[in-house]
Formats: structure tokens, sequence, C-alpha cells
């Protein structure tokens, strides 16, 4: 006798039936495919939009993802809050595991997502949350590759002609101003918060996501090749701010990388060359840019090191991938390691970023 099928299976069939998602978009990120489907064409012309660097004929996906457009579901099973990240206190998400997979519903927005088994769907209002299923697929990419063992960090990623600089820091340090400023001197770019690294032969490769750099408006007003991204109203307004005011200020802007900057500037991938983790203070001195060994400054690893989260799922009986402090040293032995301390100076640490990612490092 057939078993019944649990919950998730459930449920994920039900919503296909009754949302069926004949829209597809099929983009490929660093050489893995993904296969969007959608029941919204307003919501792949989005998609299109955003993904429009990382086209794809249609073939045989590696992950396939379904964004059904539908009011938030009513289920018949319970979520248990996901507790929030160190440092922060407010929940965002809930969840509730099966034997197949993995439920996570957004508190705020009442989106929810199914993965982990035969269906990955993002489900409820996603025209009004793009955004949330643009990460969605970004983090199937993410978790496809995690099971494959490679490793997570918080970090940017730029390239130059193949090689490539993983830019480390704490929240708020600048990583993906830096990697802006570096874009601005020709350098390709290869992602913005999330990077994927894992040994390969004698070196390390590195991947980003899909994922668009997000940045603040004193980011944009610092660079001339963003300063299209805001009207002359709101550049007005921004610049009669104090300093301090428009550094605290969080408003977050999408850095469009091929308007911007030019088409084929995002290959999302390269060969890693070496890591600068930025650990500088605003208002602290002249910045001081050294090499350093990472396995005698914990502070500076914790900064690199990113856990899954909530959207990553291990399935019952299935070996969780080794993600321990050791393994990302042993994944980056032989790589330089840079710290870039003191006061902040984005100017001279792309200089000196580009110095490095050229082997020109001083």
């Amino acid at each position: 006798m057939a078993a019944e099928p649990t919950p998730y299976a459930s449920w994920a069939e039900r919503l296909l039936a009754a949302h069926p998602p004949r829209e597809a978009l099929a983009l490929t990120v660093a050489g893995h495919t993904i296969e969007v489907r959608t029941n919204a064409p307003p919501l792949l012309d989005l998609l299109r939009d955003y993904f429009r660097d990382f086209p794809a004929a249609k073939t045989s996906p590696d992950v396939e993802v379904a964004a059904l457009e539908s009011p938030p579901p009513a289920y018949e099973f319970d979520f248990t809050p996901y507790p929030p990240g160190p440092g922060k206190t407010r929940i965002k998400d809930e969840y509730a595991d099966f034997p197949d997979g993995r439920v996570v519903r957004k508190r705020l927005t009442q989106m929810s997502f199914f993965f982990g088994g035969r269906h990955n769907l993002a489900v409820g209002p996603c025209l009004a949350n793009s955004n949330q299923v643009v990460n969605f697929v970004n983090n199937r990419f993410i978790q496809w590759h995690l099971d494959r063992d490679w490793l997570l960090c918080h970090a940017a990623g730029v390239a130059s002609s193949g090689r490539g600089l993983l830019l480390a820091g704490l929240p708020g340090r600048g990583k993906s101003t830096l990697a802006l400023h570096l874009l601005s001197r020709g350098l390709d770019f290869v992602s913005n918060d999330r990077l994927l690294i894992k040994r390969a032969g004698d070196g390390v490769a590195m991947r980003g996501v899909a994922k668009l750099p997000r940045v603040n408006p004193g980011t944009i007003l610092n660079n001339p090749q963003l300063l299209a991204m805001l009207g002359e109203e709101q550049r007005r307004r921004y610049l009669a701010l104090e300093a301090d005011a428009l550094w605290n200020l969080e408003e977050k802007y999408d850095a469009d990388v091929s308007r911007c900057f030019g088409p084929g500037r995002f290959p999302a991938q390269a060969d890693l060359s070496a890591v600068v983790i930025l650990a500088w203070e605003r208002g602290a001195g002249g910045t001081r840019f050294g090499r350093v060994d990472l396995a005698t400054r914990e502070d500076l690893l914790a900064a690199l090191i990113k856990p899954p989260g909530a959207h990553y799922y291990v399935p019952p009986g299935r070996s969780a991938p080794d993600l321990s402090v050791q393994a990302y040293l042993t994944c980056l032995a032989g790589c330089p390691v840079y710290a870039v301390e003191g006061g902040l100076d984005f100017a001279s640490a792309a200089a000196e970023c580009e110095r490095l990612v050229n082997g020109r490092a001083r």
C-alpha cells in the first residue's frame, strides 16, 4: 500500500495544481542552470530584467523553481519561529520540517517557500515581493553548492582576468562599496554579499550569486558611475545631509552592474587569488593594509564565515556538510589573506586591492 504523502508534498502539489506555472525563464550562473516557472507573466518580466546578465537557452536545468502568485495559503500545520542571527532580535522567518522538505514562511509578507524535496516553490504575493523570489532562486543555487561541499562566505567578490578577490567584513564595513570602487577601476563583479568557495586542485574556486549589490546613498554619491541611479531631487536631498547623517542613512538601492559599468561585467566566478577582510572603523586614523594569518585571527575569520540559515535544509538521514572553522581554514590554506585596519579610505584600499588581484602587491 502506497504511503500517504507528507504535508510538504501534499501542499506543494495542491498549490501547483491550483496555480499552474506555465511561463518559464532559464538562467545560467557560473555554469549552473536554473529554470524559474511562474503563473504570473509580469513577475517573469521582472525576473528576466533582474537576471538579464545570466541568460540561458532552455536546457535540462540543475534546479527548477516555481513562483506562484496567489493569496497567502492558510496551512493546516504549525510553524516554529526561526531564531534570529547574532546581534538581532526580530524574528523574520518561521519554518516547518517534514521528512521530504522544509517550508519557510516570512512573518511580514506571508510569503512561503517549499524546498528540500521534489518541489521548490515560492508561494504568495510574489509580484509585491519579487526581491524575495530573487533571494529564493539564489538560495536554491547556494543549497545546490553546499550539498556538493562548497563553503558559504559573508563576502563580496571581484575579479580581473579570472583572478578573484574575496572581500569580507562585518555588516556595514563597506564590502559592496569597495567592490564598486574596484569596478570603476575596470575589475569585474563576482558577488555582492554571499560568496561560495571550494578547493580546486592546488587552488580555490569562487562562485558568486546572481544578486545585484545593494548600496546606500552615500556610496552612490561618491561613485560617479552610480550617480545616474538618483534623480536630481534625491541628490539634492542627500547632499544636504551632514556627513554623519548620510553615513548612517539606510535607504538601499540596487546598483545595476551592466547599466552602470557596461555589459559583460558579471562573470559570477573566478579563481581565488587572495582574501581581503575589512576590519577598519570610521574615524580611526590612517588605513593599514597588511597580510595576516587567518588561523590566529578569530575575529577576522568570524567576519568571513556565513551560516546558511533557515533557507538551507538537510534531510533526515543525510549528513550535514562540514561548515566548521577548520573546514574554512583547510579550504583557504595557502591563499594569502590581508586585513584592512585603521580608518576608512576606499580610494587607497581600492588601489591596494587592484595591485593585489593583478599580482602587484607591495
